[in-house]
């Protein structure tokens, strides 16, 4: 972390920049009134993307451990996006029922670094590929629900699912011949129908 003075915030940026070796980076910035005479001021806090993703493994660790569980990380930084992997002991506690732990852990991540940055990052948390599975798992499901719905012309309802899971069954089935999905309920409880329809 560094922090920088300068007469605008683009000078402070600036600074900040250099000093971090780094275009990339996360800012507070506060405003120092000048006295009588003297020009005011802008203070900046910044740190780079590497260290905001040290930063939040400092957390998850600290968190997972309180959990009584050990955990590794294999982290990257794409187009501002920090992706995290984690694998611990035990991952399914890590995962929780349809992914709620994991869904949690990255609610109250970004909660934390809001609270000190000032800012919501774009943070992708998965535990040993588990949300790739869990793609491929509902779109599994997805098909053969819509082939059922197709031959027995009954509509079908899911199971409750977040908005990132319903978005799932809804793009594998929005060519779907004889289906079509809609999303009903209200959250907790919202999910997925699969509607017969006529060609």
């Amino acid at each position: 972390m560094v922090e920088t003075e300068a007469a605008t915030l683009i000078m402070a940026l600036e600074d900040a920049k250099n000093k971090l070796k780094t275009e990339k980076i996360i800012y507070t910035k506060e405003e120092i009134k000048g006295k009588l005479f003297k020009a005011s001021k802008v203070k900046v806090k910044a740190i780079s993307y590497q260290q905001l993703l040290t930063l939040i493994e400092e957390y998850l660790q600290s968190v997972i451990e309180n959990l009584g569980l050990e955990v590794n990380f294999e982290s990257n930084i794409r187009d501002d996006v920090i992706n995290i992997t984690m694998y611990s002991n035990n991952n399914p506690i890590l995962i929780g029922k349809n992914g709620q732990t994991l869904k949690a852990l990255e609610i109250l991540t970004k909660a934390y670094i809001q609270k000190q940055w000032q800012v919501i990052p774009k943070l992708i948390l998965d535990i040993e590929n588990y949300k790739e599975r869990r793609v491929i798992q509902l779109e599994k499901l997805a098909i053969k629900i819509a082939k059922e719905v197709r031959t027995t012309k009954v509509d079908a309802e899911l199971e409750n699912m977040n908005s990132y899971e319903r978005r799932i069954i809804h793009n594998k089935l929005s060519n779907f011949k004889g289906v079509s999905t809609q999303s009903v309920g209200v959250e907790p409880q919202r999910h997925v129908v699969i509607k017969y329809t006529e060609d």
